[in-house]
């Protein structure tokens, strides 16, 4: 009787300890997820001051521009990482029309604009590699034994890491 107590009471502690560490797991991912999100705002609050710099240079790019700011409004109503992905897309479409117009490549606002956005790029991709490796870690701890019964009882789910857009992963094409 007091060794099925004693296998009761350690198999609750298992349970316990390996349901902790993976909610600890959990909620690392969702803080990664959440730096993303934070360099993404400071990302996309630039882009009203982008779009109004470039679109004294640029008038016969209104589309670019409206579409612009309809996915950042999109993106911060719905805080999607696809509708970021779009955004981004955008914004590097507002950066090459830059390249057409030499007189705003040399703009004083342009340039600390282009600055900015840079940081953020490299603050962003840092957020994503961590984002993916806190994933990678839950990921993992959800599919080895014997916490993968734990996960499946308490129903934990696997995460999606954070992927290159299929469009970044082409060939850029550029004459010179």
């Amino acid at each position: 009787m007091t060794i099925l107590i004693i296998i009761l009471v350690v198999l609750a502690l298992f349970v316990l300890i390996t349901y902790n560490s993976l909610v600890s797991k959990k909620h690392k991912v969702a803080q990664a997820r959440s730096s993303i999100d934070v360099y993404l705002n400071q990302r996309f609050d630039l882009i009203p001051n982008l779009v109004e710099t470039v679109k004294g240079y640029a008038k016969h790019e209104k589309e670019i521009f409206e579409e612009t700011i309809r996915l950042r409004t999109s993106y911060f109503n719905s805080k999607d990482l696809d509708e970021a992905s779009l955004l981004n897309s955008k914004c590097n479409s507002i950066l090459a029309i830059a390249e057409n117009y030499p007189e705003l490549k040399a703009n004083e606002n342009f340039l600390s604009l282009q600055k900015s956005l840079s940081k953020m790029e490299n603050q962003l991709q840092a957020a994503r590699r961590l984002y993916n490796i806190e994933v990678t870690d839950y990921n993992t701890k959800l599919n080895v034994v014997p916490t993968n019964i734990i996960a499946k009882i308490f129903n934990f789910k696997e995460e999606k890491l954070f992927e290159i857009e299929e469009y970044k992963k082409e060939n850029i094409d550029i004459n010179i």
